[in-house]
Order: C-alpha cells, then structure tokens, then sequence
C-alpha cells in the first residue's frame, strides 16, 4: 500500500509541476503593432521594406533604440522566417531576435546615446542592414 501511495504522491508531483511549467510558459498577448511592440515613450525615426513580406521599423525615446520586423500580411497560420537587430557601434555589442514567426520578429531594444546604430532585419531570406547611422 505505501508504494501505490508514493507512487501517487511522485505522480501528483510530477503533474503538478508540468502544471506550473504550462502556465509560467504562457505568451503574452502579441503587439497590434510595430510601435505597440515596442511599448510607450518610443516614436519612429526610420523604416524600411523588406520586399513584400515585411518591414523594419526603427524606434527611438531619448536614449534606446527599439527595432521591430513586421510582416505586411500575416497569414495566421503560416510562419516567417524573420530577423531583427541592432548594434551599437561604440562597444559592438549587438541585440537580435530571428526565428519563425507569424506576425513580428522582435523588439529588439539597445541604449545608444551618444553614438551610431546599425540596425536591419530579414524576412523570408531577403536581408537588409543599415550602415551606421541615427548617431545621437
């Protein structure tokens, strides 16, 4: 009788675990758009296509640059593979997302005041980056 009952305690243990996995693994609710996945206090300072499947969209609020790769036309079932990055020129230290995704890639966020960016992205193979540049 003890084993049945360890066993069904390790079970419950086990369960609850996976439980709790689930839930903390849950996403947040995605960005309507480019400058929403960025958050509050960003504004736009450059933007640039991707062919026909996205665009990047570049943001700044004094101090950081937000970087976001947006599909034109989400399928909703399909993934894209899409990238986005930044790399500040003063220490080359780089912020990037890449993976398949169905509506953005991203943010991508990196402080860079007082020096230059360069930032770009991917989508479905076609690939863009700025030289360097937004130096402020």
């Amino acid at each position: 009788m003890r084993t049945s009952q360890r066993t069904a305690a390790l079970a419950l243990s086990a369960l609850a675990m996976v439980a709790g996995t689930v839930s903390v693994a849950t996403p947040a609710a995605a960005a309507t758009t480019p400058s929403g996945a960025c958050g509050s206090g960003y504004y736009q300072i450059d933007h640039h296509a991707l062919g026909t499947v996205a665009d990047i969209y570049l943001f700044y609020n004094g101090s950081s640059n937000c970087a976001v790769t947006w599909v034109r036309s989400p399928n909703g079932t399909r993934t894209y593979d899409l990238r986005v990055q930044i790399i500040r020129k003063s220490d080359m230290v780089e912020s990037p997302d890449w993976g398949f995704y169905k509506f953005y890639a991203g943010p991508v966020k990196l402080s860079a005041k007082n020096t230059c960016i360069s930032w770009g992205g991917q989508a479905e193979g076609i690939r863009w980056a700025s030289d360097w540049d937004h130096c402020g």
